[in-house]
């Protein structure tokens, strides 16, 4: 099913969102809701931070109140990682610490770490290695299915356009095989796998060029795998959030101005605001939807400024904070972005880390999240 674009007209009369911060946490980086628990790590060292009921702002001295904190788990990487995760400049050019988080029905957990993916049973404390990456250095997101089967997509440079595969495992993290294969020439790499609850798939967003550019819905068993929307830089994603209307989904390409869109139920895609940058973050708090940017300097997106952009009813989407791109060259110490933890988190909370900006580096920001009716 091939998908046709239509821009929306902008809304006069919704509502607008409104960010109240209650905690800063510096060196932490968020990774994964679980309901009302969030994960985030410091360096290889996991942790659960469960959240409270939002009620008024956090008064300063009394930040903690807006949660409880808990060891969730470890991870022993090489010596020389252990030294460099100790810095945050030095975590940045070497791009430590977790990447990614799984968090399965039964307690267990599955991460990305350099070079590795690592899982958790309940009640251990140390992450085991179960599958070491060999290409590029770690997939950016995990899916989990209903029955507890995870999916990742392989994510490295792939300059030749050799073969890319999804794996997947049924053993809750211990063993990975190949479930779905691309053909050599057909993607560079894969951005993105997602589980959708209302229509019981996984959505597939791959790059980077031409009809590399794909967005895919296929079987959680992959015995249908149909192009969606396909063919173009609009069509370069690698964040997306199912509700249950629709998908929203923002692109990333440095060679275009990206957009958020709505692709429904029936096909329809609907552009609905644009973005300053290249956009590979996005996630749902409640019924709450938000994207950010990244600082990627191009012709076509010279902005130096990440940007957090949000909705609450998928119609108004204003910029909700902004962040200035840190002096370190980013193709050394990172792009200046601001990460959104994977999963849905609970309703008017809304958690984000910003890497490689002035003042709030490698630092994770939890906002209350209020509504606002504009006036008309």
């Amino acid at each position: 099913m091939a998908a046709s674009v239509v821009v929306a007209a902008q809304p006069t009369d919704s509502p607008e969102l409104r960010l109240t911060p209650l905690v800063s946490l510096p060196r932490t980086r968020v990774l994964a809701w679980d309901r009302d628990v969030l994960y985030a790590s410091r360096g290889y060292k996991l942790f659960r931070f469960r959240m409270h009921e939002p009620s008024a702002p956090m008064k300063p001295g009394n930040a903690t109140a807006a949660y409880d904190r808990q060891a969730a788990g470890y991870y022993a990487p090489p010596q020389w990682r252990r030294l460099s995760s100790a810095s945050k400049l030095a975590g940045r050019l070497t791009r430590d610490g977790f990447h990614a988080l799984a968090v399965l029905s039964t307690g267990h957990l599955v991460a990305a770490v350099p070079r590795a993916i690592i899982a958790l049973a309940p009640m251990e404390q140390r992450f085991s290695l179960s599958h070491q990456v060999l290409r590029g250095t770690r997939p950016l997101h995990f899916a989990v299915s209903p029955d507890d089967h995870v999916f990742w997509g392989e994510y490295f440079d792939n300059p030749s356009r050799e073969e890319v595969h999804i794996f997947a495992s049924s053993d809750k993290g211990e063993h990975w095989e190949i479930a779905y294969s691309f053909a050599k020439g057909s993607v560079r790499h894969v951005h993105n796998v997602v589980y959708d609850k209302w229509e019981h798939c996984l959505w597939i967003l791959t790059g980077d060029d031409g009809a590399e550019c794909r967005i895919l819905r296929a079987a959680c068993d992959f015995s249908t795998v149909d192009v969606i929307l396909s063919g173009h830089q609009q069509a370069r994603a690698a964040a997306i959030v199912p509700t249950a209307s629709g998908l929203y989904f923002s692109t990333d390409t440095p060679l275009e101005t990206n957009h958020i869109y709505c692709l429904d139920r029936r096909g329809n895609v609907k552009q609905l605001a644009g973005l300053g940058g290249s956009s590979i973050y996005g996630c749902r708090s409640g019924n709450d939807i938000f994207f950010s940017t990244m600082v990627e300097p191009s012709m076509a997106n010279p902005e130096r400024y990440v940007s957090l952009h949000g909705s609450a009813d998928g119609r108004r989407w204003p910029c909700l904070q902004r962040w200035k791109k840190d002096r370190w060259p980013m193709n050394w110490f990172q792009y200046g972005n601001a990460i959104l933890p994977d999963g849905v988190g609970p309703a008017g909370v809304l958690a984000a880390t910003t890497v490689a900006v002035d003042d709030a580096d490698c630092e994770t920001t939890i906002w209350q999240t209020t509504d606002a009716t504009p006036s008309v």
